[in-house]
């Protein structure tokens, strides 16, 4: 029923947007903004609805406080943000201008950056990294500081649109000693 939705609302959006485009290009600036606003929640609308069901697998009622920093601009970390939110996560959602300095002051490695940092009971994750990922690092005695799943996967969290293709991704750990591993490899998800 969900993919029903989500491909009958694509094409009403579709046909609508066509639509608006040929009276544009003859309109006032009044007619280009309905446009804008229209484009807009149809985008929004297809983000809502284009979960991969793998990410919602493992939802437990545990629940934790989370701190995340991201740009206002960013589209996926607001997707990343909705993920944990299905998985519990109690999100603190901090909108700053430059990320950078908070990966500094939380120790993120430069090869691990992504679009978004976050702290959650004194351990630091970086990018798209599973809500499941970060429930089972709490759940367990560790000497991890730090998860990171690098650069911006397709198909991972928060960037599992229609249509992306699901490119296989790593979620690294970082321990005290700095010490780089492989926490869990997703290929074929």
């Amino acid at each position: 029923m969900k993919k029903i939705l989500v491909i009958l609302t694509g094409m009403l959006g579709l046909s609508l947007m066509g639509s608006m485009l040929s009276l544009i290009a003859s309109r006032s600036k009044t007619m280009k903004k309905m446009f804008l606003i229209l484009a807009g929640m149809l985008s929004l609308s297809l983000n809502s609805y284009a979960e991969n069901p793998l990410w919602l697998e493992g939802k437990t009622q545990d629940s934790y406080e989370i701190t995340v920093y991201r740009s206002a601009s960013c589209g996926c970390c607001k997707g990343w943000i909705s993920h944990l939110k299905d998985h519990n996560f109690s999100v603190k959602d901090v909108v700053v201008n430059d990320v950078n300095p908070h990966k500094t002051r939380l120790g993120v490695p430069t090869q691990a950056a992504s679009c978004h940092t976050a702290e959650v009971n004194g351990k630091v994750i970086e990018g798209h990294v599973p809500a499941q990922d970060i429930k089972r690092l709490l759940a367990t005695e560790n000497d991890i500081r730090l998860l990171a799943v690098p650069g911006m996967p397709s198909g991972g969290p928060g960037m599992d649109m229609t249509g992306a293709p699901k490119n296989a991704f790593t979620v690294f750990s970082v321990d005290s000693q700095n010490q780089v591993n492989s926490y869990k490899q997703y290929k074929d998800y």
